[in-house]
């Protein structure tokens, strides 16, 4: 009720009277609030922290507003009866402040006014302006930059919703104080108007109303007025210093004062250099020596405390390696001759990533590294998403590299290479942007798009320009997401599926006992979750998965007949993933006649054995450039590229299809869920 009844209380101070003792309590009140909203843009941590700010802002004006209006009635009605008319804190601005002289109240409140309008006011409004501008330019790619870590697995769901509130707050707070300026603009040109008004009517009801003579007239309005004026005008110039500290401030985890302290004296030769320039000036015949000099012996001072307190610091920090440094062993104990055995030969890591020199901070915690959070975000991404616990990333130098460079192994073997610059970020072009950046031109290492290495500095420019910017961490996190996806066919072994096994047990015992070893062996089964997760099919369900191959391995043990099985059990799941809750789904078929000869290939190759089918070069390069031409106008259109098959040669024309069009889904007609509509798009064959 407090916002509601404080527009009441200004709406009756505009309409009714307001004795002066209400007036002085009004004023106080007025001058109390702004240094309390002051002191909170001061202490804001991040504009965010003070979203409200441009309502207070308006609500504070209406009350300045409603108080001149006020105000105005009194002096107008009461001036003749004294200076103290219009309440003791008019009174005390008008002669304590500006020593009763209103010539020199005159000035000083045009003094304040060219201070408040020509250059906070203006100042504030077009930094609002520019802010509101670049902050919605730049939510496409703050958008872009949230997806592409939730895709990488370095947030989760909850997060990546609370960054596009913290963004879409953000556009709305610097939009509303693009607004607000306008209002303090305002006000400051209203408080100007109002002076001169009040000074004319007061005058004009003390010479031809009261008959008072003109210089009485002007000694008791004059200086009603400008007490009047001045007490308004110091409230309107603490929020208009208020807004402009909110507008300049630049989100961080300290507050203006800690930032101030860091920043303006991290270096103690600024301090120092000043003071020997004061001293010198200090020194000059005719400059008042005292104050130059005492100022140059105060910044003299503070050098020196900043100078010993950061070289405390580096010693501490010495001492503290050297600390470490005792605790390893000694070269002379690591020199000891010791026996060969089989702790002497090394493992080969099963996942591994290399980095040159200059990419080693980037994996130290010590130096700020968040690459090892990343890595964490994007096994347990890949881990919820697959079924299977990802296995441990070793991570080691190689000065063999490029010292920007980092590789990629996979149980020793090198599967992808690329150089970043940690100091820089990289301006990925997601395919539309609105211009071009200064930079080094290179590629995004997860997916081959265009891209530039820019500075930091330039992050909010490439954003507005539609970039998607990461930083080099990111870059690395991501293409190991990629490569682990795409390799997790070769992560799973026997034993993650005996650990799949032993949750299974937990919820159905009964399952698991009869499975392994009682329908399939082990090693049986880690072949029909290879081909399943080779096809990007997640092992998640493995209860599902489980119950297929029970009840399907009576019938054939043949690993492709049991994944068949198990695709139509886990359909749905499938489905889904492709083309998420549309109830439509757009798919290309073969051509009945090449579909009738694969079909008639397979049964004179043998039942189940797919690797006798075969099709002539000709036919089979005709087929891929159909099978192309539908997929790309497929993708033109934004759908999921999917071919529907019988179910006997699906797994051939998966592996066909996958080699043409990356990205090619291969649906039996049995793995279509019945609250599924077919739609077919294209057909495709030797003659398509």
């Amino acid at each position: 009720m407090g916002v509601p009844l404080l527009l009441l209380v200004m709406l009756a101070m505009m309409m009714l009277p307001v004795p002066p003792f209400l007036l002085d309590v009004f004023f106080t009140f007025n001058i109390a609030l702004s240094i309390v909203v002051l002191l909170v843009c001061v202490y804001a941590l991040r504009p965010l922290d003070f979203a409200v700010f441009p309502t207070i802002l308006l609500v504070a004006t209406l009350l300045r507003l409603a108080l001149n209006v006020a105000s105005t009635r009194v002096v107008m009605l009461h001036g003749q009866d004294g200076h103290a008319a219009a309440g003791k804190v008019i009174q005390a601005f008008g002669e304590v402040v500006i020593g009763g002289n209103y010539v020199v109240g005159i000035v000083v409140f045009a003094i304040l006014m060219i201070i408040n309008f020509v250059v906070v006011t203006k100042g504030a409004g077009r930094i609002s302006e520019v802010s509101a501008r670049f902050t919605l330019d730049a939510m496409p790619g703050k958008q872009m930059a949230i997806d592409a870590d939730l895709n990488a697995g370095l947030i989760d769901q909850s997060q990546a919703k609370l960054r596009r509130m913290e963004v879409a707050q953000e556009a709305e707070f610097y939009g509303s104080m693009d607004g607000a300026s306008k209002f303090v603009r305002g006000d400051a040109i209203a408080g100007l108007l109002i002076l001169f008004i009040n000074l004319i009517g007061g005058m004009a009801v003390g010479i031809f109303q009261h008959n008072m003579s003109f210089a009485d007239a002007g000694k008791v309005y004059a200086l009603l007025t400008i007490g009047d004026g001045l007490v308004a005008q110091l409230p309107s110039l603490l929020l208009s210093t208020a807004a402009a500290i909110m507008v300049t401030r630049a989100s961080g985890s300290e507050d203006m004062g800690k930032q101030i302290n860091r920043q303006m004296f991290a270096s103690p030769k600024a301090l120092a250099v000043a003071a020997g320039l004061m001293a010198v000036m200090g020194l000059v015949p005719g400059m008042p020596h005292f104050s130059f000099l005492s100022m140059a012996a105060l910044a003299a001072g503070g050098a020196y405390l900043f100078w010993k307190k950061q070289n405390a610091a580096k010693v501490q920090a010495l001492q503290e390696v050297k600390r470490q440094q005792e605790l390893l062993p000694s070269p002379a104990r690591a020199q000891e001759t010791k026996e060969l055995g089989w702790d002497d030969v090394t493992p080969i890591d099963m996942i591994g990533l290399e980095v040159g020199y200059r990419l080693i901070p980037l994996v130290d915690r010590n130096q700020g590294g968040q690459l090892l959070a990343r890595i964490k975000g994007v096994r347990k991404k890949l881990s919820q998403d697959l079924g299977f616990l990802m296995p441990t990333v070793h991570i080691r130098d190689n000065l063999d590299l490029a010292p920007s460079a980092y590789r990629l192994t996979l149980m020793g073997v090198i599967l992808a290479e690329a150089e970043i610059y940690p100091e820089r970020e990289l301006a990925i072009n997601p395919g539309q942007v609105y211009g071009t950046l200064n930079g080094i031109n290179a590629k995004d290492p997860a997916f081959g798009l265009e891209a530039v290495w820019i500075e930091i500095s330039q992050r909010s420019q490439a954003q507005s320009l539609g970039y998607t910017v990461v930083d080099a961490s990111t870059v690395v996190a991501t293409h190991l997401n990629q490569i682990l996806y795409k390799h997790s066919s070769e992560l799973i072994g026997h034993e993650e599926v005996q650990q799949l096994m032993q949750l299974l047990a937990k919820s159905s015992p009964k399952l698991a006992e009869e499975l392994v070893p009682g329908v399939v062996s082990l090693s049986q089964l880690l072949k029909v979750l290879q081909a399943l997760l080779a096809e990007q099919v997640p092992v998640r369900d493995i209860r599902s998965i489980a119950e297929a191959i029970a009840n399907n391995a009576a019938k054939s043990q043949d690993t492709a007949a049991l994944v068949a099985a198990v695709r139509v059990g886990v359909s749905r799941a499938i489905v889904q993933s492709i083309v998420g809750t549309e109830s439509e789904l757009p798919v290309i078929t073969l051509e009945p006649r090449l579909e009738q000869i694969l079909l008639n290939s397979l049964q004179k190759a043998g039942q189940g054995s797919e690797e006798g089918v075969l099709l002539e070069p000709s036919m089979a390069e005709k087929l891929q450039r159909s099978l192309i031409d539908a997929a790309q106008r497929q993708e033109m259109q934004g759908q999921p590229v999917i071919l529907l098959v019988a179910g006997p040669v699906r797994a051939m024309l998966s592996r066909f299809g996958r080699l043409a069009v990356p990205g090619l889904h291969v649906l039996a007609y049995q793995e279509i869920p019945d609250n599924k509509q077919v739609t077919i798009v294209a057909t495709v064959g030797p003659n398509g």
